[in-house]
């Protein structure tokens, strides 16, 4: 009785398709990679910018209040909801951002750890510096965006707290 190759038939089929697909990933998820962590120092530069006109009581900085101020009628949760749509997308960043790094560190690892048993080494040299440095820039996009999602929840916070005790003491 011959040995099957574990590679052979329907296996190898299946094998050989999901590895086709998964390299068809790598150059849509380097380049998400690549514009979120453009987005993250936009993010970043608007952060800025709103931490200046807050601490120069600049009333516009205070979204949620301003909000309030033009639409008196705004419920609280109303506003909660503002606030958590403002939130959205820097939130969603922060999480899908490290997701993509680990898909664009695996794809790369399955060429690489080919090139090794074949003994190319310089293969395996460029398939791991794509990998490495596709999630450095990831995690990197997903620390700043976590650090900005939750200082503005915070201001977000405060100023929910503050229309609240304006809304009591109106009463």
């Amino acid at each position: 009785m011959a040995a099957v190759s574990p590679t052979s038939g329907v296996a190898g089929q299946l094998e050989s398709l999901m590895f086709g697909l998964s390299q068809l990933f790598l150059v849509p998820v380097l380049l998400a990679i690549a514009v979120l962590f453009l987005y993250a120092f936009f993010a970043l530069g608007a952060f800025a910018w709103q931490w200046q006109q807050r601490r120069r009581r600049n009333p516009a900085a205070f979204e949620l209040i301003e909000a309030r101020r033009r639409v008196p009628d705004l419920s609280l949760a109303e506003l909660e909801a503002e606030a958590a749509t403002r939130l959205e997308t820097v939130r969603i960043v922060t999480r899908v951002t490290p997701m993509l790094g680990l898909v664009a560190t695996m794809i790369p690892l399955g060429p690489a750890l080919k090139a090794l048993g074949d003994g190319q080494l310089t293969d395996v040299s460029r398939s791991l510096m794509v990998a490495f440095s596709a999630v450095i820039l990831a995690l990197l996009a997903s620390a700043l965006t976590y650090w900005i999602a939750n200082v503005r929840r915070r201001w977000y916070a405060v100023e929910l707290l503050q229309i609240e005790r304006e809304g009591e003491g109106g009463n």
